[in-house]
């Protein structure tokens, strides 16, 4: 315990001195584990010399703490070096995934029992849960913590933000202006969202969001779709519509191939060699079963006919 304090106080004073790569180094040796630990399942023998050990003190925090105290650390560490990043236009590089990180660290928060017994604690947790979960680019884990937050009892208490996370789960286009008029009075209470200094940037990353899972539903009900067709539905321009199709391919979000002169999108899935053999068989298949029961349908005809004819 008092190791752990020590590591996170140390973590602590080099923010505070901006000194981010040391406390990179320091944090990453708190092993998380340590916080999910149950002592009362750790109970050992008592050893020789286990008497003359003396208890911590008092003051020092209990693990529950610590472990809050950890991951608000690492919120502050995430939230510092993305504004550095964007603050060095030059040297901007994407950190969409900080989004998820930021997220995973307030859901570890959520889940301590002292802040889910308070409403007037866990309720501003969840919001920001559900905010970080809407800026965060779509892959498995956030599908996962996606569903797993919208199962929670306690998200009816914040309908609003219950009903955003249904529209991303749910496969229908959503319109960006109609959402933003819903919602943009919400974004706008929570005014430490990113540090606040990042508040028009994670609007405009909302609005990516937005334009991707739009993205993802096309292709879902389109195999092929006309480049001015997209850009309808999304209510972009041409241009920006053939941007964020180029964005979401070489990010390997979606398999699509654009053909520019025809102003033709075909979304297709790729598949290894077994894939195309199995859909060659069912094909192969389905085309005898059409064949045999068309053989059938002529021969019961001619059946009927010959009978017609003596008679």
């Amino acid at each position: 315990m008092q190791n752990l304090l020590l590591s996170l106080s140390q973590v602590r004073l080099c923010l505070d001195r901006q000194d981010f790569v040391r406390a990179q180094i320091l944090s990453r040796k708190i092993s998380t584990r340590v916080f999910d630990a149950d002592p009362s399942k750790e109970k050992k023998k008592p050893k020789e010399g286990d008497s003359i050990v003396q208890d911590a003190p008092a003051d020092i925090p209990s693990l529950l703490e610590l472990k809050r105290v950890y991951y608000e650390l690492m919120i502050r560490y995430v939230i510092i070096i993305r504004l550095i990043a964007i603050s060095q236009t030059d040297r901007y590089y994407s950190h969409n995934n900080d989004y998820l990180e930021i997220c995973r660290c307030y859901k570890a928060i959520y889940d301590i029992p002292a802040i889910k017994e308070d409403p007037t604690k866990w309720i501003p947790i969840l919001r920001k849960i559900c905010w970080y979960l809407v800026l965060a680019p779509h892959d498995p884990m956030q599908s996962s913590l996606l569903n797993a937050t919208l199962e929670d009892k306690n998200l009816s208490e914040i309908p609003n933000f219950r009903l955003l996370l249904k529209q991303l789960v749910t496969m229908e286009v959503i319109q960006w202006t109609s959402l933003w008029e819903f919602f943009k009075e919400e974004y706008e209470k929570e005014k430490d969202l990113l540090g606040g200094a990042l508040g028009a940037k994670a609007s405009e990353d909302l609005r990516l969001r937005i334009i991707e899972h739009n993205i993802l539903v096309v292709s879902k009900y389109y195999a092929r779709v006309t480049l001015e067709r997209l850009a309808d539905l999304l209510c972009l321009t041409l241009q920006e519509a053939e941007k964020h199709l180029s964005d979401m391919v070489n990010s390997k979000s979606l398999v699509a191939k654009i053909d520019r002169p025809m102003g033709v999108v075909s979304f297709r899935t790729t598949q290894d060699s077994n894939g195309t053999l199995n859909s060659w068989a069912t094909s192969l298949e389905k085309l005898l079963d059409l064949v045999e029961k068309s053989c059938h349908e002529i021969h019961k005809e001619t059946m009927i006919h010959k009978t017609a004819l003596k008679v």
